[in-house]
This record gives structure tokens, sequence and C-alpha cells, in this order.
């Protein structure tokens, strides 16, 4: 089986075990942009726990945001941890937002996608999954997002190294699937499942929805 048949049968393997995935959570555009940076190094539900903090308190608006005072801000997003580092993460992404766009999301948006890009991860503290994870999810752009899921369960389907490039690694998605916002979302949240259920650093394989989609078993490293 080739790449284009594996990454094709993954996909509708996997939506046929858990369905669409209405991902990434969020009420607006703004709160998918903080979950994508308070996501970082964390669980999905210590960061639920911060973004409620900050909706409690009536400061998940950019301009509430920008205002806040940093410590306060720190002390909101505590429960997703390194907090510190993250207020000031967020502190950035805003900052640039208001200083780029004179705080539009709209315009930013807007943007050229390569544009955007570039000036996202110029952005200290927005790696190339955050940037990626807020172009996609925030602003409906056709980004194929990777993370370490990713490369766990596609290094053990053979079609990568373990240790692959982000760039490298994007670049097949893109390669073998059709460019489509939609597709790409969907596909990037089933991952996200598998890789938190069971293609586990220590796997589930039994009861995997990807048992058998190659020859053999897969290269479990």
């Amino acid at each position: 089986m080739g790449t284009s048949q594996i990454i094709s049968s993954a996909f509708k393997r996997m939506y046929q075990a858990f369905g669409p995935q209405d991902w990434w959570p969020g009420d607006s555009p703004l709160e998918i942009m903080v979950g994508a940076v308070l996501t970082q190094n964390t669980n999905w539900a210590n960061v639920e726990i911060a973004i409620s903090n900050l909706k409690k308190e009536k400061i998940l608006s950019l301009k509430a945001l920008k205002e806040v005072n940093l410590n306060k801000l720190a002390k909101l997003i505590r429960p997703s941890g390194y907090y510190n580092i993250k207020a000031k993460r967020l502190k950035n992404l805003i900052n640039f937002i208001f200083s780029e766009y004179n705080g539009s999301l709209k315009k930013m948006f807007l943007e050229p996608d390569k544009n955007l890009r570039k000036k996202l991860l110029s952005v200290n503290g927005v790696g190339k999954e955050t940037a990626d994870s807020i172009m996609c999810y925030a602003g409906k752009k056709t980004v194929f997002v990777i993370d370490a899921y990713t490369k766990r369960i596609f290094s053990r389907l053979g079609i990568c190294k373990k240790d692959i490039e982000y760039d490298e690694i994007q670049g097949i998605f893109c390669k073998h699937l059709k460019e489509r916002y939609q597709l790409f979302n969907e596909y990037h949240a089933l991952i996200v499942n598998l890789g938190k259920n069971y293609c586990k650093p220590k796997p589930l394989c039994d009861n995997c929805p990807l048992k058998g989609i190659i020859n053999g078993k897969c290269k479990v490293n």
C-alpha cells in the first residue's frame, strides 16, 4: 500500500470509528487562538479550566486581554501549566494583533496565508504548530496542522521517520490530500483522537481503528 492509500484509508477508518470531531472547541476565533497558546505542553482539560477562568472574569476579548495585568492573567491561566510563560506568550500575540492589524482579527485573516504564517512565527512563543492551528481553526484557512500524534502514528505506519521535520511531514499530507479546509481540519482532529486514545507511547493496538491497515503490524517504536 502506497503513501496516498495509507493516508486516505487512515482518514476513512478514523472517521468511521470516531465520526465528525467539530474541532477546534471554542465560541469564537479569539477563544480558539487563546486555546492554541494555552494547550502547549498540557492536556485540553486543563486548558478548558483556564479559559473558563478568563470568561468568568470577562477577560476573553482582545481589548481586555491587552489591558489585563500580566500577573493577573498568569493567575487566571494557572491550570494550563507554565502559566507565567504562557501569559507572556498570550500578551505577545495580542500585542501583535493590535500593532499589525489595529486589533482586528478580520483584517488579520485577510492577510495572504504565507504572509500571515511568517508574521505569526515572528511572534515570540508562537511556533509552527500554534501558528498553523490559529490559521486552520480560527482563520479557517487550508493549513494542515502537525503535532506529536501525527509523527507517532504515521511513523508507525511506515510513511515517515519518527523524528521527521515539521515542514516535511506537512508536505506529505498536502501532496497526498485534496487541499480543502474541512478535510484538513477533520483529519487533524481525528489524528488527535486516535493519538490520545489508541496510538499512545505504549499503544493499544488490539482495538485501534487502523489495525491491519498495512501488511503486518505497525512499527511501534
